[in-house]
């Protein structure tokens, strides 16, 4: 009897193929969980999610009825205040699986007529008009944060600045982000070959492994990059250099070339930065 004790205690670890691939799915998914989460402060929230559930598990298996029940009470309620607790990053997941489906070309024109606007497009003239501008401000240690809107329409960022539907010059943008315009303070938003709005109020990202050389203006740019598949230029005025943020990654940018080369792949949307 005694030594059948331990093979009762464990029998629940008695694993079947589904049981195995089961562990594998959910290993997986916790994995992706904290690499999506690293080097955020959410991932402290996740640890302990995990230990929970861990500790739920063991109560079951042991027959503890009392501690199930009042750890099923707690992920009940819990499952709530993660949503609140994890909108933005659940937000960030979202949009970045669905740049991540693979679809291209055709398809992604079927798709976007049947579930949404198309992407915002930048020709040549406004890829240089904006390069110009960017060295221009960064020789003259003029600050300068420009969103390129593409699929996702930024209502809620348009919205909290300043419309202005202009065309884009580099003159114009020069004379936004100087110092003593009233629209300087802020970012720049650029969609379908114009200025559509300025002085708007971005997201800060929340992640702790941004290098201590960039300011908020970058930690901004990360921060609706992230939330968005909207691509941003950050001048920075203390540095006086140009950055070129995508999918949360900061590029620094060297002249008005490789700039413009950047900004061009982006019309279709295909083309990452590393």
């Amino acid at each position: 009897m005694c030594n059948m004790m331990p093979m009762d205690i464990l029998g629940f670890l008695h694993l079947g193929f589904t049981d195995i691939a089961d562990i594998v799915v959910v290993a997986l998914i916790l994995y992706a969980a904290f690499d999506w989460l690293k080097g955020s402060s959410a991932v402290n929230i996740l640890l302990a999610i995990v230990l929970l559930f861990i500790i739920r598990i063991v109560a079951v298996a042991l027959n503890m009825k009392l501690l199930s029940a009042l750890l099923d009470t707690l992920i009940d309620v819990g499952a709530i205040a993660l949503i609140v607790i994890f909108q933005p990053e659940i937000r960030q997941f979202l949009s970045r699986l669905g740049r991540s489906t693979g679809i291209t070309g055709e398809k992604r024109t079927l798709m976007n007529r049947l579930f949404g606007r198309s992407a915002d497009t930048l020709d040549d003239h406004t890829a240089r008009e904006l390069s110009i501008a960017c060295f221009e401000m960064a020789e003259q240690r003029t600050g300068a944060l420009i969103v390129l809107r593409r699929r996702n329409s930024l209502q809620e960022i348009i919205d909290n600045g300043n419309q202005v539907d202009a065309e884009i010059s580099a003159p114009l943008v020069e004379n936004i982000f100087y110092e003593n315009s009233p629209l300087h303070d802020g970012a720049m938003i650029i969609g379908g070959n114009r200025i559509i709005a300025a002085r708007c109020t971005l997201p800060i990202s929340t992640r702790t492994d941004i290098p201590a050389k960039y300011g908020m203006r970058h930690k901004s740019a990360v921060g609706i990059s992230e939330r968005s598949d909207a691509d941003v230029i950050v001048v920075s005025e203390q540095r006086g250099t140009v950055s070129f943020v995508r999918a949360g990654k900061i590029t620094q940018v060297d002249s008005r070339n490789a700039l413009k080369l950047m900004l061009e792949p982006a019309r279709e949307g295909d083309t990452e930065i590393n």
